[in-house]
């Protein structure tokens, strides 16, 4: 199983260097011809967002809906002086971010300060109204996590240092897990650590997934609706993952990608493979099997949310505690 995770972020140095590539490659992008004239990116991922919010609090009010990276969203007009974006603001439980301070560049290598004080700035504004900073960090050696986790801290936001970026793995370090208790967490505020594990590659059988998160006392777990391909966890098997070894009970929450389509998923079509649908544009050159999507599109949206065959149906029907949603950060694509 192959699993998209995404590390962009809108900094000058960064733009040019696709932009280039771009130029060079074609990026075998739509011509624009059925981009609608004049759209706001950004206000069209807000509303995507937006609809997934209500979409899902309508069914279980305290569902969790936490946007990953694409933190300028959180202004109207992507600045942060600029107006708040409220509607935007009171659909989402928290925000994650990759790369805060280890991994922007390199993995195990410290983020370059200008980086770490853009994104930071907007995340302020996210937890100043009240929300849960959920941040990843790449990096493998004890001094740089205990910085990771140091720095975090002191900053306000709940953190989780991954020594591996395919985030395949449970670290064995730090032993004791940062922040460890045995509290019964039922709100994201709550939450002291969080365990980001969603390729499960390296467990042989549900059950071993399962066995060795269940020997854990991570405040929240981050994971894969899917074990394999199309074989998904059961809303008994999402239930027992709740449970921390100490008898503490911890908030599981599901990965969903809303920025690109995935050729490993359920949804994928067959005939995609030598056609693509009107929604689906050009291949992610980091990702192979990753595609971009027109995600404003009403037949993009209707895979991920809205009806009973949808995505995110069946994670509420597995029983998680709410959604992690990756590639928000798409309309840098576009822009």
């Amino acid at each position: 199983m192959e699993v998209q995770v995404s590390r962009k972020s809108k900094m000058l140095g960064k733009f040019f260097s696709l932009l280039l590539i771009c130029t060079l490659l074609s990026c075998n992008k739509d011509d624009g011809s059925s981009i609608p004239a004049g759209l706001d990116f950004k206000a069209a991922m807000r509303s995507f967002v937006i609809g997934i919010s209500q979409y899902s609090k309508a069914k279980a009010p305290s569902f969790l809906i936490i946007p990953q990276n694409g933190i300028e969203l959180v202004t109207e007009n992507g600045e942060v002086a600029g107006p708040l974006a409220s509607a935007y603001l009171a659909a989402v439980d928290g925000h994650g971010q990759e790369d805060l301070f280890y991994g922007y560049d390199a993995d195990n290598k410290a983020t370059p300060s200008a980086d770490n004080a853009y994104l930071r700035n907007f995340l302020d504004i996210s937890k100043n109204n009240g929300k849960a900073i959920l941040v990843t960090d790449y990096c493998s050696t004890p001094a740089k996590m205990d910085d990771a986790y140091a720095q975090n801290a002191a900053a306000g936001y709940t953190s989780f240092a991954a020594d591996h970026r395919d985030l395949d793995n449970i670290p064995v370090y730090p032993n004791p897990i940062h922040s460890e208790n045995n509290a019964v967490v039922t709100s994201l505020t709550d939450t002291k650590n969080f365990l980001y594990l969603i390729n499960p590659t390296n467990f042989t059988t549900k059950a071993e997934f399962i066995e060795a998160v269940a020997a854990t006392n991570y405040d929240l777990l981050i994971m894969d609706l899917f074990f394999q391909d199309d074989m998904a966890f059961s809303a008994a098997e999402i239930e027992q993952l709740k449970n921390k070894t100490n008898g503490g009970k911890r908030l599981v929450v599901s990965y969903m990608s809303i920025g690109e389509a995935e050729d490993y998923r359920y949804y994928w079509q067959p005939n995609w493979n030598s056609k693509k649908p009107d929604w689906m544009d050009s291949e992610n050159p980091d990702w192979a099997g990753n595609f971009k999507v027109k995600y404003w599109e009403k037949a993009w949206q209707d895979i991920i949310y809205g009806n009973d065959n949808s995505y995110l149906k069946k994670i509420l029907d597995a029983g998680f505690d709410g959604v992690y949603l990756d590639i928000v950060d798409a309309f840098e694509f576009y822009e």
